[in-house]
């Protein structure tokens, strides 16, 4: 006599489903704690400046982020995710760049040369790392018939 499970069988579709969207949540999430640092430090850093000042730069990667956010949980297309895997490596590069490399003032970039961390520029790391790996994981498995 064989075992026969009792309920229905789990469709591998479902479970894919269920992971992309978890992945989803899980970048948007990041995106948006990248977005609010950014946004909060910003007028710390008004101060750096040579023809921009690091506190827009960091407006301009609140606002890049809070739109790569929004894309990841509504659009959910394949430009979209590539903008927001975009930001959250690019973000994430020039984060470790300025943490270990005194790059200095780089035409209208000021110096944001910053040889330490702290619990925010640490939050904004592992949000943007995290980000990256989620993002990564939605480009490798879309599915079928999406584009």
């Amino acid at each position: 006599m064989s075992s026969q499970p009792t309920g229905p069988p789990a469709r591998r579709g479902d479970v894919g489903r269920l992971v992309r969207g978890a992945a989803r949540l899980l970048a948007a999430a990041c995106l948006a704690v990248d977005a609010y640092v950014h946004a909060d430090l910003a007028d710390q850093y008004d101060g750096i400046s040579a023809s921009i000042s690091q506190g827009n730069l960091f407006r301009i990667e609140a606002a890049l982020a809070a739109l790569a956010a929004v894309l990841v949980l509504v659009w959910r297309r394949l430009p979209g995710d590539l903008f927001a895997t975009a930001v959250a490596a690019g973000g994430l590069a020039l984060l470790l760049v300025y943490r270990y490399v005194d790059v200095g003032e780089l035409g209208p970039v000021p110096n944001m040369y910053e040889p330490i961390w702290f619990d925010e520029k640490e939050a904004t790391a592992v949000a943007q790392a995290v980000a990256v790996v989620a993002m990564v994981y939605l480009l490798l498995v879309r599915p079928r018939g999406r584009h």
